[in-house]
Order: C-alpha cells, then structure tokens, then sequence
C-alpha cells in the first residue's frame, strides 16, 4: 500500500527500487517530456503511466511569465496535494519550485481534474511529516537528497483555491 492509500503494483514496487539508481535520473530528459505529453494527450487522466500518484503542474514562468507544465508525484495530505522540488537528486532547483516561489498560484491537473491551487512551502515540524509521506510514497527521495549535496530540498502543500489560473 502507498502513503495515498492506493495499493502499489509490481511495476510500481520495481520502478520504486529504480528511483534510487543514477541511470534512472539521467533518463529524465526523455522521461519527462514523454511524460508531459502522455498527460497531455490523455487530459491529465495518465501521468507517470499511472504506476505512482502523479499530478500535473502548471505554475507562470518566473522569467518568461509563459504557463509551464510539469510531471509531478504528490502525495495527499486532507484536500491539499504535497510535492517536492527534488529535482531527482540534481544540485540546483527545478525551474517549477522555483517558479511557485516567485508566484505560488498554479493549477493542478489530477486524474483528468484540473485544480486551482495556491502553493505554501513548509518547514519544521509540518515539512518533517510531510516528507515522511513523500519518503513513504517515493523511497528515492532519501537517495535525492544525498545526491543533491546539501541543497535544500523545498516541499510544497498546494492548498486547492478559488481563482482560477492557466
């Protein structure tokens, strides 16, 4: 059973054991954009090819102002959605967390549901029980951090909202 309460599959277990490898990161330049356009292909309703809880993100390019989408595993927490910006592991920020920094409005597409979301970065004793989720839902996040060499691994509660946005 996953931390959202949906059982894992045995391609699931496998891809869980994977996260942890080097290789599997470097996939990502292929991993993700297919990814991204599986999901948008399927309006939202398939992301990560349904083998973990996955969302899609569209946050406003900090830089450009542009919708930017991505790929993203979240775990529930009440009627929020909890992400990570590990980056699988990688040294700097995903341009996504980033982007929720300088505007934490954005929108969520969840099993084909698009979702007005307003994004708060935790930390203390909150972050500490929210990444024992992430961590309960993705064991790689452990080897992510270790990867990243002491960055700061942000997590974010994106809080459903009542503007819509994208």
């Amino acid at each position: 059973m996953s931390a959202s309460g949906r059982p894992v599959s045995a391609l699931g277990r496998a891809v869980r054991r994977l996260g942890h490898s080097r290789w599997f990161a470097a996939c990502t330049p292929v991993l993700v954009p297919a990814d991204r356009l599986v999901a948008k292909l399927t309006r939202g309703r398939v992301v990560a090819l349904g083998l973990v809880p996955s969302l899609l993100i569209t946050t406003t390019g900090r830089r450009s102002g542009r919708p930017r989408s991505n790929p993203l595993l979240y775990v529930p927490d009440g009627d929020a959605y909890v992400v990570t910006g590990s980056n699988w592991g990688r040294p700097e920020q995903p341009a996504w967390a980033l982007n929720l920094l300088a505007d934490p409005t954005a929108t969520i597409t969840v099993d084909g549901n698009r979702i007005p979301v307003r994004a708060r970065l935790v930390d203390g004793a909150e972050r500490e029980r929210l990444w024992t989720l992430l961590v309960t839902e993705w064991p790689a996040y452990r080897t992510y951090v270790t990867r990243a060499g002491g960055r700061n691994i942000r997590v974010f509660r994106l809080e459903p909202s009542q503007s819509d946005k994208a």
